[in-house]
C-alpha cells in the first residue's frame, strides 16, 4: 500500500496538487469509520487532522469487521486478522490494530484445541461432537449418560469418571471424543486422550531414555484423563503395577476423574489384568487395579453395530 506521504511527493506543487489534496481529504472524511470517529470526538481540531492525515489514510485503506473476507486466510489487511481502530493520542489521531471477528473466532478455536491433548488418537476423534453421533436406540442410554456427565461436570469437584465398554467398532472412542470436546468448549476443561496400548509401548521405550518419571508426572496429573481401549494390550506386571497402578493411585488420591473405553466389562478386564506376559496369574494384583477403577468410574455399555466394517 502506498503511503500518503509517497502520494503527496509525487504531486506537483500546483493547482493540480491542491485539487488532488482536497480530493484525498474528501475521500478520508467521507469514510464512515472516520466520520463516526469525528462525531464521537468533537474536540478534534484542524491541526490534529493535518498532523494525522497519514494515519487516517491508512485507516481508510484497511478492511473493517471482516468486510469482504470469507475466511481469515482471505484477510487483505497489512496485519492479517487485525483491523484498525482510531484513537486520540495527545494532540494527534493515532491508529491501533485489534483482532478482527474472524481472528477472534480462529484464536478461540485454537485455544479449545489446545485444551485437548492426545497420544496416538486419530484427528477425527478429536473433532467429535454430540451432534454428529449416531443415535440409534441401542446407544441412547450411553449417549444420554455422556450428556448428563458433561452438564453436571464441575472442574475441581467431579472425580468419578466413566467406564465405557462394548463390542469392537461401536463408537466408544468417538463418544469419548465428543465428551472431551464438549467439556473443553463449555467448561474449559483440559484433558489428555491416550490410546493405551501405544502409550504402554512408549513407556517401555522410555526406560532407555530415562524419561519414565517425566511422562508419568504429566499423564497422572492432567485434570481429565481418558484411557482409550484399555485391556487390548498384552500387559506385563511392570506396566500393570508400576505404570497403570501408579497413574490410578495418584488420580484416586488427588480425586481427578478418569474415563475409559474397553471391549471388556469389569470382570473381563480383571481377568485380563491377572495374566502377565510371563504366563503367571496374579489375581490379587489385578483386583488391586480394578478396585481403583470400579470405585471411581461408572460402567456404561454402548451397543450398536460395528462401524469399521
Amino acid at each position: 500500500m502506498e503511503s500518503i506521504q509517497e502520494s503527496l511527493k509525487k504531486m506537483p506543487q500546483s493547482e493540480t496538487f491542491n485539487k488532488q489534496y482536497r480530493e484525498l481529504r474528501q475521500r478520508i472524511f467521507s469514510d464512515k469509520g472516520v466520520a463516526g470517529f469525528f462525531e464521537k470526538h468533537p474536540e478534534i481540531t484542524e491541526d490534529m487532522v493535518k498532523r494525522s492525515l497519514a494515519k487516517l489514510y491508512e485507516y481508510t485503506n484497511q478492511s473493517h469487521s471482516c468486510d469482504g473476507c470469507d475466511s481469515l486466510s482471505a484477510c487483505k489487511n497489512m496485519m492479517q486478522g487485525y483491523e484498525p481502530h482510531l484513537f486520540i493520542n495527545g494532540n494527534s489521531i493515532d491508529l491501533e490494530y485489534k483482532r478482527c471477528p474472524s481472528k477472534l473466532k480462529d484464536d478461540e478455536k485454537k485455544s479449545k484445541e489446545r485444551l485437548i491433548q492426545s497420544y496416538y488418537i486419530p484427528k477425527d476423534i478429536l473433532s467429535a461432537t454430540f451432534s454428529t453421533l449416531d443415535t440409534d436406540p441401542t446407544r441412547m442410554e450411553a449417549i444420554q449418560y455422556a450428556v448428563d456427565f458433561v452438564e453436571s461436570f464441575e472442574p475441581g469437584k467431579t472425580f468419578k469418571g466413566i467406564y465405557l465398554y462394548g463390542d469392537f467398532g461401536v463408537g466408544k472412542t468417538y463418544l469419548m471424543g465428543a465428551i472431551a470436546n464438549q467439556l473443553a468448549e463449555e467448561k474449559g476443561v483440559k484433558s489428555l486422550f491416550v490410546y493405551t496400548p501405544d502409550f504402554f509401548r512408549e513407556m517401555k521405550s522410555a526406560i532407555q531414555t530415562q524419561s519414565i518419571d517425566e511422562k508419568l508426572d504429566f499423564i497422572r496429573s492432567v485434570p481429565l484423563l481418558i484411557l482409550d481401549d484399555i485391556g487390548s494390550e498384552n500387559i506385563s506386571g511392570w506396566i500393570r503395577d508400576d505404570i497403570l497402578g501408579s497413574i490410578l493411585q495418584y488420580r484416586m488420591m488427588e480425586r481427578l476423574p478418569t474415563l475409559y473405553t474397553s471391549n471388556y466389562d469389569f470382570n473381563e478386564l480383571e481377568e485380563h489384568l491377572a495374566y502377565s506376559q510371563k504366563g503367571g496369574i496374579e489375581e490379587m494384583k489385578a483386583k488391586r487395579i480394578m478396585e481403583r477403577i470400579r470405585h471411581f468410574a461408572d460402567p456404561i455399555y454402548l451397543g450398536g453395530k460395528n462401524r469399521r466394517v
